[in-house]
């Protein structure tokens, strides 16, 4: 892919940069293991002053980045603008809790005498330099949830983001230098995927975290295993809306509208397959697929648009070969399916509900990548469980219920990094993120994801 900003409402290419030279790489991996050296002796007071700095900053900037992101790929500007909002925050977040989050632990005093020390701790100390190699769906939220608290802990990251939101990423990268960060604490790397292995080859690269693909998490892991260097990997997921017989209908319903075309269906966490118990299905089904069909799809510039393209013409195509692939295998199609009426220009697909999935349809155990939901029936709690887990990823997941019992089933069952109650799945700074089987390893946010890029030392001291 080259790297350029191609509008997908029109398909038309905004800009071009050429890939940086393997010199160029050179300097800048060299410029951050120069910079750590120095960068991990700075105060956390100075780290967090910077770091609030680079909120103002992101704040006064929120209509200009929002419009950048939706111009590179697709997202209505609304949501845009929500998500520098929401990177801002993540920053304070980190900024004002870092301290507590890396202090050191002491273990019990009678443990500490059993091993014969006068005294012991433990340290969280940074390891260096990160590469970040991160997607487009979300190209600020993705590369700030991985910078803000790499850059607390005293880490400096290098990015490598997708090839198609070239312009964030320069941005992030001057974002950091604006608000006074010291040169190659946070740097951008134009580069493409083929050159990502010599980066993490490399020696003074300590670590990695990536978020996109599952063929992309397999290579990176592969790479990183074969020197031994710790990464954290959040791949993709299809996350299940379990609908439960003493759920409220009418919320869970409009809330289901939002899980599913949240950034034009294109979130690993946006809820993909929604199972209903089959005492309220048809009134779930009616309201939902009324709800997906008034969504207005237009230009994501325009204030009034729910759904604007997706991020790419292979992404659609990928999309499209899904949906297809189940109506030939007799799946319903409620609403939707095609691509709307009166876009000539650019990569638009309609919201779209079938029913009718079986486990012998692609659907059922690839992601979706796009506004498209699949509709299950059930019949108990059971049934619901052991469908919910039929799926390689295991990234969240959400449930409606006001069953303590079903609760505390769900919690214990479902193979998942999350379970969200009577509510959509959502990142937030202090609440670990992350999953299990193919949706990847490692956590990122809170003092967990704080920890991953960190060398956690166990400090002992002898008479």
């Amino acid at each position: 892919m080259p790297i350029a900003t191609v509008n997908p409402a029109t398909g038309e290419t905004v800009t071009t940069y050429d890939a940086l030279d393997a010199q160029e790489i050179e300097r800048r991996i060299a410029t951050a293991r120069s910079t750590f050296e120095h960068y991990r002796t700075v105060s956390l007071y100075e780290r967090a002053r910077l770091l609030h700095s680079a909120a103002d900053l992101l704040d006064h900037d929120q209509a200009e980045i929002a419009k950048v992101m939706t111009t590179e790929m697709g997202k209505p500007v609304a949501q845009a603008r929500a998500e520098a909002a929401k990177c801002a925050k993540a920053m304070r977040w980190y900024a004002d809790h870092a301290e507590a989050l890396l202090a050191d632990e002491h273990p019990a005093e009678v443990d500490v005498k059993d091993s014969g020390a006068t005294r012991a701790r433990v340290v969280y100390r940074p390891l260096g330099v990160v590469l970040a190699v991160m997607p487009w769906n979300f190209p600020l939220w993705q590369v700030v949830r991985f910078a803000a608290p790499a850059l607390m802990a005293g880490n400096v990251g290098l990015l490598k983001h997708a090839s198609n939101v070239p312009q964030t990423a320069l941005y992030l990268e001057d974002l950091f230098r604006r608000a006074g960060f010291p040169n190659g604490c946070f740097q951008t790397l134009l580069i493409g995927s083929r050159a990502v292995e010599g980066v993490l080859r490399d020696p003074r690269v300590a670590a990695a975290t990536l978020t996109g693909s599952e063929p992309a998490g397999r290579a990176v892991a592969s790479v990183a295993g074969d020197e031994v260097k710790k990464t954290v990997l959040e791949l993709g997921g299809s996350d299940p809306f379990v609908v439960m017989s003493s759920a409220d209908v009418d919320r869970a319903a409009r809330t289901a509208v939002t899980a599913r075309v949240q950034n034009n269906g294109q979130s690993c966490i946006a809820a993909k397959r929604f199972i209903v118990h089959e005492d309220v299905f048809e009134a779930f089904a009616e309201r939902f697929t009324a709800g997906m069909r008034d969504l207005t799809v237009g230009d994501p510039l325009e204030e009034s648009t729910d759904v604007g393209p997706l991020s790419t013409e292979q992404g659609r195509g990928d999309l499209e070969e899904l949906v297809d692939d189940a109506v030939e295998a007799g799946a319903t199609v409620l609403c939707g399916g095609r691509r709307p009426d009166g876009f000539h220009d650019g990569w638009y697909y309609e919201p779209t509900v079938l029913a009718d999935v079986t486990p012998d349809m692609r659907i059922h155990h690839e992601e979706a990548f796009g506004p498209v939901a699949t509709l299950y029936r059930v019949a108990d709690l059971g049934a619901a469980v052991a469908l919910a887990n039929d799926t390689p990823f295991g990234l969240s997941s959400n449930v409606w219920t006001r069953d303590d019992a079903e609760i505390d089933r769900f919690t214990r069952d479902l193979e998942a990094g999350g379970v969200f109650f009577n509510g959509m799945t959502a990142s937030h700074p202090a609440f670990p993120f992350g999953g299990v089987k193919r949706s990847g390893y490692g956590r990122e946010l809170s003092g967990h994801g704080m920890h991953e890029f960190c060398n956690i030392t166990t400090v002992w001291q002898g008479a």
